[in-house]
């Protein structure tokens, strides 16, 4: 295991409205069990980047400390996960000449160093991971393992995924100056895939939406391997501040609100359903107005149905609305809102189910819904390593900008 079987392996979710912190052992090979939980109100963020340094590097610690004291342990690196910093994706071929022997760990080292992504000369944009996703031999694809095999050319397509590198290094930053180091940085949704979907789920071709509180991220995987990242600076807390507006209340009311009584999708009973509203600026809590259900739902519904507009439009623009096939995976804590999971099914015409973290032993109900998939995901991918000849390259590589390439091959090696 990439983390040590007497080692602690600790995952951080810095979201726009909470920060989450999961610390866990290893009890076998495949095993982890959660030992210590922590979270907090997020500050100092919006729309997944830091706007605060010190807010945010207050929640950090918050949320860490209270893992910490849960665990009874310490712990000096976390797993990262990143929302922020508008990821976005593509995938990259090349081959090399074999000469016909029979394939081993330095050809799949050559290929591998052959993809590498070129740094970003504008210094705007920052490699998160480079991630092969199937290998060819003499145009034969579909190959997950070459080693072994005979041919001429040995080919390999990497799907690069990359991000601003102000906000990700403004939020390692903040990692840092609570005495933390940075031990990796994954894309959201990539974690909240491997932490909610399925074996054939991920073979047969599914699209993951997590909808978080400033952002909302899309992860599309395929024949088993993530194949396209984007994100949205929209979520969960721009539906919120649309009750905020729209009812002239204060936010934590409009998140209540939104919480108990808020819907995607009307139903008859909305017109008889009355809510108290309390009014912005009043001391006297027996000051509110009265609306209809309906009134909340009018504000909430648009809101959502743009979400998920602009998520169908960014997957039709990249064409993986058909590659993805008709599985939607809904996770993160705006996916709980009711009639979501509806909408989504209507307006993207795809079947949807609600994703929660699976594979994960020590989580409470509480802690083991939708909103902490992210921190379960990023766990399971520190569980794992790459085959030797991968990691010998990685190990040699700028980690700062290439993520480990192999963590593909977890489950064929």
């Amino acid at each position: 295991m990439a983390a040590g079987r007497s080692q602690l392996i600790t995952a951080l979710d810095i979201g726009t409205t909470k920060v989450c912190c999961f610390i866990a052992r290893a009890e076998s090979e495949q095993s982890l069990r959660v030992i210590g939980i922590g979270h907090q109100v997020s500050k100092g963020l919006r729309a997944g980047t830091v706007v605060d340094m010190e807010a945010t590097e207050e929640s950090i610690r918050a949320a860490v400390d209270a893992a910490e004291r849960m665990a009874g342990e310490t712990v000096r690196e976390v797993h990262v996960a990143l929302a922020g910093g508008r990821p976005h994706s593509h995938t990259v071929g090349v081959e090399v000449s074999i000469a016909g022997h029979a394939i081993g760990d330095s050809d799949l080292r050559r290929v591998l160093e052959q993809g590498r992504p070129a740094p970003d000369e504008t210094g705007e944009r920052e490699v998160i991971h480079s991630l092969p996703v199937g290998f060819t031999v003499d145009g034969a694809s579909g190959v997950r393992d070459p080693r072994g095999m005979y041919g001429s050319r040995l080919g390999v397509n990497i799907h690069v995924v990359t991000a601003n590198t102000g906000p990700m290094r403004n939020l390692s930053l903040c990692v840092a100056r609570g005495h933390l180091q940075v031990a990796s940085v994954t894309v959201a949704p990539y974690a909240s895939g491997l932490a909610t979907l399925v074996e054939d789920e991920m073979r047969l071709g599914v699209t993951l939406i997590d909808m978080g509180g400033g952002t909302t991220t899309i992860a599309v995987f395929k024949d088993g391997e993530l194949i396209f990242v984007d994100g949205l600076a929209v979520g969960g807390i721009h539906i919120t501040q649309d009750i905020a507006r729209g009812l002239a209340t204060p936010m934590n009311h409009a998140e209540r609100m939104k919480t108990l009584f808020g819907s995607a999708l009307p139903s008859p009973a909305d017109e008889r359903e009355l809510i108290d509203v309390p009014v912005i600026g009043e001391t006297d809590r027996d000051i509110t107005n009265q609306v209809p259900r309906s009134v909340l739902v009018g504000i909430v519904r648009p809101r959502a149905e743009e979400i998920f507009e602009l998520v169908r439009n960014r997957l039709e623009a990249a064409g993986m609305d058909r590659i993805a096939g008709r599985r939607v995976v809904l996770t993160g804590g705006g996916s709980q809102l009711q009639g979501v999971r509806e909408l989504a099914a209507r307006m993207l015409d795809k079947q949807v189910r609600l994703g929660r973290p699976i594979r994960m032993d020590g989580l409470a109900e509480a802690t083991g819904g939708p909103a902490f998939a992210t921190c379960a995901g990023l766990l399971g991918l520190a569980m794992r390593e790459p085959p030797a000849a991968v990691r010998d390259f990685v190990d040699s590589s700028d980690s700062g900008r290439i993520s480990r390439f192999g963590r593909w091959l977890r489950a064929n090696f």
